[in-house]
Parts: C-alpha cells; sequence; structure tokens
C-alpha cells in the first residue's frame, strides 16, 4: 500500500536493476533512479530469465545469433544453444506473470533475454561487427503474450520525461484493468 491507501501497481522488472547479483559475471546493474523513484509507486516483480532457466552465476556469456529469418540464443565460447530450453521457460513463466495482473514492464537493455530492441545480434558465417537490430527471446515473448502491457528499457527511464510517460502509461493501464468484468471462479 502506499501513503493514500491505495495499493501499488505491480511492474515485472530485470532483477539485475533492483542489484540482484544475477548477472553473467556476478554482478547487477542497479538502477537508483529506478529503483528510488519508480520503488515508491510501483509493487516489483524481479524477473531473471537466465538465473531462472538455470544457468549460475556466474556464467559464459550468451549472445544473439542471426541464422537465416531466426534468432538463436547462443553461448559464446561453448557454442551450445538454449533457445529452444529459453523459449519454452518463457512460455511458463509468462503464464505465470499474467495471473499476477501486471501494469508494466522494466527489461534490461542490450541483454539478448532482455533487450526490447537493439540487442547485438552476430551473423554466423560473415565476418565484421554485428547488427543492432535484434530482440531478446524473453521479451519477444513478453510482448506478443501481454502485446498491450507498458514495456520499457531501464535505459530509457532515466530520461525524466520518458519516465513520466511510462508511470502515465502503466497507471492508465492499471485503470482499464481495474474496470474490465472479472470473470467468476
Amino acid at each position: 500500500m502506499n501513503a493514500g491507501g491505495a495499493s501499488r501497481a505491480r511492474v515485472g522488472i530485470s532483477a539485475c536493476l533492483l542489484g540482484q547479483r544475477v548477472r553473467y559475471d556476478g554482478g547487477h546493474k542497479r538502477s537508483p533512479r529506478i529503483t528510488g523513484t519508480l520503488g515508491r509507486i510501483f509493487e516489483w516483480v524481479p524477473v531473471c530469465p537466465e538465473v531462472e532457466l538455470g544457468l549460475g552465476v556466474p556464467r559464459e556469456t550468451l549472445r544473439l545469433e542471426a541464422r537465416g529469418r531466426s534468432q538463436r540464443l547462443v553461448f559464446s565460447d561453448s557454442r551450445e544453444d538454449i533457445t529452444s530450453r529459453m523459449n519454452a521457460w518463457s512460455l511458463d513463466r509468462l503464464a505465470q506473470l499474467e495471473r499476477l495482473d501486471l501494469c508494466g514492464y522494466i527489461l534490461k537493455s542490450g541483454s539478448p533475454s532482455c533487450g526490447v530492441r537493439g540487442v547485438k545480434l552476430f551473423r554466423t558465417g560473415r565476418p565484421g561487427p554485428p547488427a543492432r537490430r535484434g530482440v531478446g527471446l524473453f521479451a519477444r515473448a513478453l510482448m506478443k503474450r501481454l502485446p498491450r502491457l507498458p514495456i520499457e528499457e531501464e535505459g530509457r527511464l532515466q530520461d525524466k520525461a520518458a519516465r513520466d510517460r511510462f508511470v502515465a502509461r502503466v497507471l492508465a493501464y492499471r485503470r482499464r484493468r481495474d474496470r474490465r468484468p472479472r470473470a467468476r471462479a
């Protein structure tokens, strides 16, 4: 509950942004601007797709690779492809998250799991730098499953105007959701 007695809007967030040490190198990407400012408004639901999938900390780095028209999630050195595992886990986890009535989601930019736009996409068999046009596997599944859910990357939320717009979108989503008739059990 907040000071006015109303419950806070529930928002999913990449766990590393809350300071959880879940990244490949054992670190985090805590964002005080997000956790401090938005933490007074939102109730966080932390998710780390890679750790929840069962990958350890620390772990080998992952990257997105273009193979034909598909994107693959592959360990950089061992070359193990975990795309199918991540896609299956994402479907199961999103079904759980959907039941939590999330009103928004903040994802870690640049992540091969969570990046919404501009994730490095390596081209197998081609020399040269990676293209910046990939979408993280979990982020893609989230946007497909909940297409109207307000979603943003943490990097864009460093800007006050972008933060204010995101908060407005989350609260509007919540109002619309709360006005919908609920199915009886």
